[in-house]
């Protein structure tokens, strides 16, 4: 039986330590207030999913498909399931962005309870007490938790699986292992094959330490894996075997297929860099940053999760060496436990640093509840043993240093945000991870000693996650923490702070500090570049439109008399007028406005059928637009700073020619077949 800190046993008859209880709901209950305070404040967050939720709340057809729209013309760019949440929190406390966001939270609550239950049951409290607290100041888990991207569903279903297979591996119950599968296949409807990041750790684990038969082993597993596709396919096969006649566009997709969906641009593209449809087009790797071993410690992705995760792998790997020549079932089970958390954690950072498609920091969150799992376990493995084993206090010591060192560097990329903090850190860690390496510390010493490393590790992570919850955000796609130098935000907007600082152009690895008044860029940022206008914006490729209100109230005017009250090319412009409407507008090209969707002859037909009342011109910053649109885009471009969009394929590149696209053969087609009306700075066309 597993021994804590303090001496308790922690399974079998033994009794909870007094601390336990009264420990386990404070941090869940800190965990609630951190992740629920002044929710709010952030708005719609992403107001393209914002928008999928306004629709699934009033047709029920949008909710099954995920459809951007109540009039189901397509659907977002992912499969349904994180949206299910919120669209019945709509429905039952009406729309509005707490009931949003609030599921989101909860989530986050749930992941944090679900992981602390995980870790304790072979590791003991004090492990899952560290584990939890970890997880929970993740910076970016404070970030998605409050945000209503898929990723807080998705970590929560992965690791309520990885809680199962803990389960399963007690006594190879055939049960857990099953419902492990099925909250996989669930989190495939959420996210898609990013979801599949736990399977190698889940079946890895079981084949090496499940106590039965070998033959019984693989049976229990291709069962599983039966279940992984029932659960997984199920939607999948419903949608595919409709005709398109009677359901949404697939967005983002460019056949109207779920499958191209799954495997191109949600799918192998993410690896490979060849995405059809997507935003970038520079060579594979190059537009979402340098693919290489060391990408989480990159400027943009390294404040939002490599805190620990220098500590976390030399606590797993030297826990494992430590329980080498150990035996019997407690010790199975701790080699088992680490097995699994440091093998999922090894898959998903490997996926995550070298693919060469679409990433973005806050997938990093995936990775929050192993590196948790990880620092708790291996900590109380080594801790336990660090008086009769040097290599397990040397292991203690390396870790507690390099986790303060690394503090340092991350707050040296702030250097104007709480500067007295990196220098705490770095004295008490270091402090802590020379007493640590001692072979003899009287018990109370070593007590506080332990107490100043977990402090030390926990202090700069924790201030960021502050800095995240006291901070609104916006726009799809959210970065946590101040932003150090040298980190660009695609499309990344602190709503309540000064937005993005000097940055780098992607393709670029940031350099050590940027001149004074450098220039730096977010696409997307108030609706395209430079300072939001008065009045509100047409929206960006990354942040939905704010509406004036005169432009509503035109919209709103025998709106119920059409089936979509305006049509825009591209998901974030049409959200902010969906949103602010309450009615169907149609998202020419889906999210990217790539999508082959509508045809110009299908949005003829429609307009012939009087289906959409207005067009409005501006959409996305790279869309189809008249070249009056686009020169004035330009005029808002500095040279040096046009010279940075130079990776963008031609059809990007903003005043070049380019082959005409379906969206923008629909924009020429109205501009020139109806006559322009401009309201409060918005300039829109009267289709019917």
């Amino acid at each position: 039986m597993g021994v804590g800190l303090d001496g308790a046993r922690v399974r079998g008859g033994g009794a909870r330590p007094a601390w336990e209880r009264p420990a386990v709901v404070g941090v869940l209950a800190l965990t609630a207030f951190a992740y629920l305070w002044n929710l709010g404040a952030s708005g719609w967050a992403n107001a393209f999913y914002s928008a999928a939720v306004q629709a699934g709340s009033v047709s029920w057809k949008a909710f099954f498909f995920g459809s951007f729209d109540a009039a189901n013309f397509i659907t977002v760019d992912k499969p349904p399931a994180f949206l299910w949440v919120m669209d019945l929190s709509a429905r039952l406390f009406g729309l509005n962005p707490w009931s949003v966001l609030v599921p989101q939270a909860l989530e986050g609550v749930a992941c944090v309870a679900l992981l602390y239950a995980a870790v304790r049951r072979w590791a003991g409290p004090a492990a899952a007490l560290t584990a939890a607290v970890a997880l929970a100041l993740t910076p970016v888990a404070a970030l998605m938790f409050r945000y209503n991207n898929p990723d807080a569903l998705l970590t929560l279903l992965v690791t309520a699986a990885c809680y199962a297979e803990v389960r399963a591996l007690e006594g190879a119950r055939t049960r857990w292992l099953m419902l492990a599968a099925a909250l996989v296949g669930t989190a495939f409807l959420v996210k898609m094959l990013e979801a599949y990041l736990v399977v190698p750790a889940l079946v890895l684990t079981y084949l090496l330490f499940a106590p039965a038969p070998v033959g019984r082993r693989l049976g229990q597993l291709a069962l599983a894996a039966g279940t992984v596709v029932l659960f997984s396919g199920w939607w999948v096969a419903v949608v595919q075997l409709l005709p398109p006649s009677a359901r949404p566009y697939i967005g983002s997709s460019q056949d109207n297929s779920l499958l191209n969906l799954i495997f191109g641009y949600n799918g192998f593209g993410r690896l490979t860099g060849h995405e059809a449809g997507s935003v970038g087009g520079g060579p594979p790797g190059a537009t979402w940053g340098l693919a290489g071993w060391d990408r989480l410690f990159h400027a943009d992705m390294a404040g939002q999760i490599s805190w620990l995760v220098p500590a976390a792998v030399v606590l797993a790997v030297a826990a494992l060496w430590t329980l080498r020549p150990e035996g019997g079932e407690e010790v199975r089970r701790l080699r088992a436990a680490l097995s699994l958390w440091l093998s999922f954690f090894l898959t998903a950072a490997v996926v995550f640093s070298f693919a060469r498609g679409i990433i973005h920091p806050y997938y990093t969150v995936l990775l929050a509840p192993p590196v948790g799992a990880l620092v708790g376990i291996g900590g109380e493995i080594l801790w336990r043993r660090r008086e009769e084993r040097a290599a397990a206090r040397g292991a203690l010591a390396v870790a507690c240093v390099l986790t303060a060192l690394w503090a340092f560097a991350l707050l040296d990329l702030t250097p104007g945000w709480l500067p007295w903090l990196r220098w705490a850190i770095g004295g008490v860690g270091m402090s802590a991870g020379l007493l640590l390496a001692a072979p003899r510390l009287l018990r109370p010493v070593a007590v506080a000693t332990g107490a100043a490393a977990l402090a030390a590790g926990l202090a700069g992570p924790a201030a960021y996650a502050m800095d995240t919850v006291a901070t609104p955000h916006a726009g799809a796609i959210p970065a946590a923490g101040p932003s150090p130098v040298g980190r660009a935000g695609f499309g990344a907007v602190r709503a309540g702070g000064g937005g993005l600082r000097p940055g780098f152009a992607f393709g670029q690895r940031p350099p050590r500090r940027f001149p004074p008044g450098g220039a730096g860029f977010a696409f997307g940022r108030f609706g395209g570049f430079g300072p939001p206008p008065a009045g509100g914006s047409v929206g960006g490729l990354l942040n939905a439109s704010r509406p004036p209100d005169a432009v509503v109230r035109l919209l709103s005017q025998d709106a119920s008399h059409y089936t979509w009250v305006a049509a825009t090319v591209g998901a974030n412009p049409a959200a902010g007028y969906q949103l602010a409407l309450r009615r169907p507008v149609m998202a020419i090209g889906g999210f990217n406005g790539t999508d082959p969707a509508p045809t110009l002859a299908q949005f003829r037909r429609y307009v012939r059928e009087g289906r959409i009342h207005y067009f409005i011109v501006g959409g996305l910053g790279f869309g189809p637009s008249s070249p009056a649109v686009r020169a004035t885009l330009l005029e808002r471009l500095p040279p040096a700073l046009r010279r940075r969009l130079s990776f963008f394929p031609p059809r990007f590149e903003l005043g070049a020619r380019r082959a005409p696209t379906d969206a923008s053969q629909i924009t020429n087609w109205v501009e020139s077949h109806f006559p322009s009306l401009t309201v409060d700075g918005v300039r829109l066309y009267r289709l019917g």
